[in-house]
């Protein structure tokens, strides 16, 4: 586990991928207020993160803008020119990988939102809950109504008859229940909030779904197509990493939901048939920054800030590149997220997630 404690020479045999992995992850100061020198107990104060050099992060946002101004560009950065309908760069050092900033509009950025909590860990879709849980039936929905999953027991089944039922692998069964009616049933029942759940809610799989005990696809596994508009969408940003001629099959997606101090750690994604077709990767709520290292762990990586409305193409030699994402900012100053949150004024269970939250879409061609 990572931590702000480390010698000198755990830190000499990290590789530059775990390095910047460490620079940009989320620490806290130590409040030096709570020492036990202190004899009398002192009013807790809110932790506040540690300071982290960005002066390094790549910030294609502001590249777009002195590109748009001056034509000027960081040396490492060039811009594509395909005719595609927005602007499009690529890094000289790593072919294959494809940055669109704001590629996406406010509007589509909160219908993808709301997709990505409402629809897309709707059952046959699977989610890190089925292991424990099995299927659950609106979470969202659950967790704005303040219900409770409780372990199915008769009492409350005949409380409540119409709960929507979840199963496990354990053969148990779990519903949905107000808390009046849950609090009713056994007091020694198993029970978590459907707000709890949707804080704990991590990835959802959408078309073909993927097998993460045996890292691969189980077509077997029952599933519906990606729907049509991701589907189209996701077609669409993909043509700048193309071969030509050639069109992109949305078979399958994986939906990342990250809170605070939550990681994704690098990794390749190195499950699909053809690494010529690219990885659509899609950034949805508060700012991030994302690591795209080389093919060994030893290559210095790219630090790059992801904003909502941000698409990455990863597609030929950038799939063997290692990538992750060390820090999300929740914070008001970095998360960036105002016009989010002006479109979701009125709607306060998205607003409420989105303020401390980042999504990514990311659609796959299997075959």
């Amino acid at each position: 586990m990572y931590g702000p404690d480390r010698s000198a020479a755990d830190e000499v045999e990290w590789t530059a991928f775990r390095r910047a992995e460490k620079k940009y992850k989320l620490y806290y100061d130590k409040d030096s207020r709570n020492s036990k020198k202190f004899d009398k107990p002192i009013p807790l104060r809110k932790k506040q993160p540690k300071k982290v050099d960005l002066s390094e992060v790549l910030d294609f946002k502001e590249i777009l803008e002195s590109y748009s101004k001056s034509s000027e560009l960081h040396p490492e950065v060039v811009p594509l020119q395909c005719g595609f309908d927005r602007p499009v760069f690529c890094l000289k050092t790593r072919p294959g990988f494809y940055f669109i900033p704001g590629a996406l509009s406010v509007e589509e950025q909160c219908k993808w939102i709301r997709e990505s909590l409402t629809s897309f860990p709707q059952p046959p879709n699977r989610t890190n809950h089925n292991a424990r849980y099995g299927p659950i039936h609106d979470l969202f929905i659950s967790a704005k109504d303040q219900k409770v999953l409780v372990v199915e027991d008769n009492s409350l089944a005949q409380l409540d008859s119409e709960s929507d039922a979840c199963r496990n692998g354990d053969a148990k069964t779990w519903k949905f229940y107000e808390q009046h009616t849950a609090a009713l049933g056994d007091k020694s029942c198993k029970s978590i909030s459907a707000s709890k759940l949707l804080r704990k809610l991590r990835w959802s799989t959408l078309g073909l779904q993927f097998d993460w005990s045996k890292r691969n696809y189980d077509v077997s596994l029952p599933h519906n197509k990606i729907p049509d508009s991701l589907s189209q969408l996701a077609k669409g940003m993909a043509t700048p990493a193309m071969p030509p001629g050639e069109e992109f099959k949305p078979e399958a997606a994986i939906v990342n939901y990250f809170g605070l101090g939550d990681t994704l750690g690098g990794h390749l994604d190195d499950m699909e048939a053809d690494w010529s077709k690219p990885i659509v990767s899609m950034s949805l709520g508060c700012k991030a920054i994302f690591l795209l290292g080389g093919k060994s762990r030893e290559d210095e990586p790219f630090a790059m800030f992801l904003r909502s409305g941000d698409i990455v193409l990863m597609a030929g030699e950038a799939r063997e590149c290692f990538h992750g994402v060390p820090r999300i900012f929740t914070d008001k100053e970095n998360a960036e997220i105002m016009p989010l949150e002006v479109h979701f004024s009125r709607e306060i269970d998205f607003l409420e997630y989105i303020r401390s939250s980042r999504i990514n879409i990311n659609i796959r061609q299997v075959f």
